[in-house]
């Protein structure tokens, strides 16, 4: 060791000097998230929306659609009619605020589990997330031409397939970019980290979109990480991390745009941290009541989303009660129709959960199937 300048101990001691005392450096302020429009839907001073007026009633209706989808499945899954699943309520902004700034034609998404309005957007059937909630195997099929990646439900995993999707579109000299949606739980996966410094590495048209919702699970953010801002860990990498307001549309809208331009033009990733909350349970398999103090909550009730949108979109003539009314009554049509589509399915069957795995089957795999159907 005494090549490296480390002090020396005999063996079964260890003493070391005050030079080498760790200083520990205070921490710096957290950073205040970018912001377009305020709490009152209202354009903050000298900023302007990066959203036509058309694009943000765009945005709305998948908002609100991914809200109506939330509403039903949570009844049917009371019922017993449906499996576990994680909402969206309360971060619907953070969502379709970066899904706007892509362009499905070219551009991929890879998901956690909450982000419907996104998938929709990019051409995937409602009719198939229906399936996927009543557990069809039918409900994992991506029709070709649709450029996502199935419902991640291994905490961070999907990250690190973003990062790849990205560096293969990059080799193969295309221009499209993919966006991975993650919480702030998943951030404290090693996976989040790898990704992260690989994506810096090969200079991946990649960005990062972090869902701060305050919560894993039961784990408050205050105990997952001691860093201020988690956007701040991107320079560590070698790419840009900027903090935003994930409840309003047009800011989250903004940051991701400029992110996209950046991958397009070859200058890498970027991580974007949208601040939200999760109004609802993780998934309906928790119950928040245990560990969140409602209090808590209430201020962010008066940040909503979509209410803050709407309240905008109202200034400039684009919403009111009755455009409301009647939205409220299609998008619920909406939903109906696509759990109606999704049972006209065949009853899937037992031996249909191993057609898709790989696309050459194994001997490992055959003999699984086979046991399964013989004791099924």
């Amino acid at each position: 060791m005494r090549g490296f300048g480390y002090p020396q101990a005999k063996l079964g001691q260890f003493s070391m000097t005050s030079r080498y005392t760790p200083q520990y450096q205070p921490h710096s302020e957290p950073v205040t998230p970018i912001q377009v429009l305020n709490e009152a839907g209202e354009l903050v001073d000298g900023a302007e929306p990066s959203l036509t007026d058309d694009e943000a009633l765009e945005a709305l209706r998948y908002m609100m659609l991914g809200r109506a989808f939330d509403t039903k499945s949570f009844s049917l899954q009371r019922q017993g009619k449906l499996g576990t699943f994680a909402p969206l309520h309360g971060q619907e902004a953070s969502i379709m605020g970066s899904a706007m700034a892509l362009d499905p034609s070219q551009d991929w998404v890879a998901p956690q589990y909450r982000e419907l309005p996104a998938l929709l957007r990019q051409g995937y059937p409602a009719e198939r997330v229906a399936l996927y909630r009543e557990g069809h195997p039918e409900g994992g099929f991506v029709p070709p031409g649709v450029n996502i990646l199935q419902y991640q439900i291994s905490l961070a995993a999907q990250i690190p397939h973003a990062v790849g999707l990205a560096w293969g579109l990059k080799l193969q000299g295309k221009t499209g970019v993919s966006l991975v949606y993650f919480g702030d739980g998943a951030s404290s996966e090693g996976d989040f980290h790898e990704a992260c410094n690989l994506a810096g590495v090969v200079s991946a048209p990649v960005i990062f979109l972090l869902q701060n919702n305050q919560w894993a699970i039961s784990t408050p953010r205050s105990i997952q990480s001691n860093a201020t801002d988690l956007a701040a860990r991107a320079p560590g990498y070698g790419f840009p991390g900027v903090s935003v307001d994930g409840n309003d549309l047009l800011a989250v809208h903004k940051v991701t745009a400029d992110a996209v331009a950046r991958a397009r033009a070859g200058e890498g990733p970027t991580l974007i941290e949208c601040h939200t909350y999760r109004m609802w349970a993780h998934t309906t398999a928790d119950d928040p009541t245990r560990y969140v103090n409602p209090e808590e909550k209430e201020p962010w009730a008066a940040r909503d989303p979509i209410e803050r949108i709407q309240k905008y979109l109202a200034s400039r003539g684009k919403w009111s009660d009755t455009l409301a009314n009647t939205w409220d009554t299609e998008l619920a049509e909406e939903v109906e129709t696509a759990f109606a589509k999704a049972a006209e399915y065949p009853r899937a069957q037992a031996g249909e959960i191993y057609e898709h795995v790989y696309a050459e089957s194994t001997s490992t795999l055959d003999r699984q199937k086979r046991w399964h159907l013989d004791n099924a």
